[in-house]
């Protein structure tokens, strides 16, 4: 088979279509590209870069932030000023890829959702594709735009918004209250969802970050499923899927998964990390893309097992047509230079997948 860019072998997995090689892509902005480039080759890895298909306008509110410092870790203090108040949230930053965790959420009590739907009610969401074709143009044949509606509401609420302690209380003793604030939010996401239809885009990613333990069955079914049911059926008009970014363990939600409209998945974290391998998610869905992030942990092994593990995925999801392989969680800063030689090398010795041969 002819070589194909990264980009032609990315559209033809997601379209069902002969490609030469398995895909290696890595999240743009994840490592540095020109030093992995120098160091694989342009044509051995590729990139999807996050992109969305609108914007935010809130006229009536503000945002500001200050530097902070606790215990020589650097941080920031997020103020966010409404009409009915503000609320404030702490982020602190680890050194190397300077990856946040939030220390104070913006949400604390039941009052502060009042302030929070000030925000909501006042913001517009506006059509804004700048990006998107801003990502198409510079990736050119490198790879893919990977552009991203909204998180679902739950997952948006103790992501973003208030921990997940506080949450579950909340929703535990005021369910109707919070159930206002998961309007406001869900009306927002269903604007995205128009915006990103417009662009036809050959898929749009939900960026849930699904773990099965922090959202379990019953909300995933109340919260997750309806949107990811909405979008995949408007994509699939032409034939377009609808991704979620799914990296934590997810057996306790197999079943649902399945049944979610969902056609691909993004940044499924295999063993021996979590629980799903790709062979595994390939059997039970046999529709779907599955792109699965190497795990962390093989990263640090050295590179003949790495090669191992590799190889392992490979036979287990490679011919199947439908699996990519990706670097989309942080990745220990001093092994990425031995391990992605060997995956990249694995990929190449694996070869055509067997069902285009």
């Amino acid at each position: 088979m002819k070589p194909m860019s990264m980009r032609q072998r990315l559209l033809a997995v997601l379209r069902g279509e002969p490609h030469d090689r398995v895909p290696f892509i890595m999240y743009d902005g994840i490592l540095p590209k020109d030093e992995v480039w120098k160091l694989l080759g342009r044509e051995r890895i590729g990139l999807l870069r996050w992109c969305g298909p609108a914007r935010l306008e809130t006229p009536h509110c503000q945002w500001k932030s200050d530097k902070i410092k606790r215990d020589g870790r650097e941080g920031e203090r997020q103020h966010l000023i409404t009409p009915k108040g503000t609320l404030t949230k702490e982020v602190f930053f680890e050194p190397v890829y300077r990856s946040g965790s939030t220390h104070k959420h913006f949400v604390k009590d039941i009052a502060d959702y009042d302030i929070l739907d000030a925000y909501l009610r006042d913001a517009t969401v506006v059509f804004d594709r700048a990006d998107y074709d801003r990502a198409c143009a510079e990736l050119a044949d490198d790879g893919l735009p990977l552009l991203a509606v909204r998180r679902t509401a739950w997952q948006q609420l103790w992501v973003e918004w208030v921990d997940m302690e506080d949450l579950a209380w909340h929703f535990a003793e005021h369910e109707g209250r919070v159930m206002q604030t998961i309007a406001l939010v869900e009306k927002l996401n269903r604007a995205y969802m128009d915006y990103a239809c417009r662009l036809k885009p050959a898929f749009v990613d939900f960026p849930d970050n699904i773990t099965a333990p922090m959202i379990g069955r019953t909300r995933f079914l109340r919260f997750c499923v309806p949107a990811y049911k909405e979008l995949a059926a408007r994509l699939g008009q032409w034939g377009a899927l609808a991704f979620c970014h799914m990296d934590g363990d997810l057996q306790p939600l197999w079943e649902l998964i399945g049944s979610s409209g969902i056609g691909g998945l993004d940044s499924l974290s295999p063993p021996p990390d979590n629980d799903t391998s790709p062979g595994k998610a390939l059997a039970m869905w046999p529709k779907m893309r599955v792109f699965i992030n190497f795990p962390s942990s093989v990263h640090l092994l050295p590179p003949k097992e790495v090669r191992r593990h590799t190889r392992d995925f490979l036979a287990q999801a490679g011919h199947s047509g439908r699996f990519e392989i990706q670097l989309s969680e942080n990745i220990p800063p001093n092994a990425w230079r031995s391990s992605l030689p060997a995956i990249a090398a694995e990929i190449e010795a694996f070869g055509t997948p067997q069902r285009f041969r």
